[in-house]
């Protein structure tokens, strides 16, 4: 619990054998004010053919599967089986992230965001923890938000925060790559109040399945641009059809 409020943790994990025990112990030993900080760790395990699930189990986390391979489907599975909370933390299972930071985003929450984005930009990146085309990719589409909905934006970091229940009232439905921009853009949409803090970023244990192969890299790219633009179009549209709803009885 952080200052009144129930913590919970959603990692979806995909072969994560070798990081899942350390991030999942970082969690759960993870202390403010001499009271620990989590309450529940939820591992989405996302068809791992490694031993992820029982390492994770047996370092203090809840396990839950989904065979369908799909970031958006293990996160979405995830929160189905969380328990009574007030704030949910996002963390990937592969400790790229530095676990004791998440205090910042917790206490954004806790001081009245909606929404919490742990920025790598506005941190500092190890050498090597994100690939060129991450970097990049993560550019363009953090400008695009910006421009499409007047929103500083410098990243779309999976290591954020979001108020229970403001993750309810999103209605998250995407399965794959557009997981984290539909929830940024959708917040934004809604008129949430969204924050961005700085947070460090180290490599990865183990190979991403994203970045670490080109077919992975070209995938994520095109989720996540289409999410963009499937947002910005649906807003347009709904728009479009109140203006002309309004202009009958002008």
């Amino acid at each position: 619990m952080y200052k009144g409020h129930k913590v919970a943790v959603v990692i979806p994990a995909l072969n994560e054998e070798q990081a899942i025990s350390i991030v999942v112990r970082n969690l759960i030993t993870l202390m403010f004010d001499e009271q620990a900080v989590i309450d529940n760790v939820i591992v989405c395990d996302n068809g791992s053919t490694d031993n992820t699930a029982k390492v994770a189990t047996a370092n203090g986390a809840q396990v839950v599967h989904q065979s369908t391979p799909g970031y958006g489907i293990a996160c979405l599975t995830a929160i189905a089986k969380l328990p009574s909370c007030d704030i949910v933390l996002f963390v990937d299972g592969d400790d790229s992230c530095f676990v004791d930071q998440a205090l910042s985003l917790l206490n954004g929450i806790v001081n009245g965001d909606d929404l919490a984005i742990g920025s790598r930009t506005l941190g500092t990146i190890e050498n090597g923890a994100l690939t060129k085309p991450q970097l990049f990719g993560n550019w363009l589409s953090s400008h695009l938000i910006t421009l499409f909905w007047q929103q500083k934006t410098t990243d779309l970091g999976p290591f954020r925060a979001i108020r229970f229940s403001s993750l309810h009232t999103l209605n998250m439905a995407d399965t794959s790559f557009g997981w984290t921009v539909e929830m940024q853009v959708k917040a934004i949409i809604l008129g949430m109040q969204v924050s961005e803090y700085a947070v460090d970023s180290k490599v990865r244990i183990g190979q991403s399945k994203i970045s670490g192969t080109v077919m992975g890299s070209i995938k994520a790219g095109i989720g996540i641009l289409s999410m963009i633009a499937t947002l910005f179009i649906r807003q347009s549209s709904v728009k479009n059809t109140a203006q002309l709803k309004g202009s009958e009885y002008e």
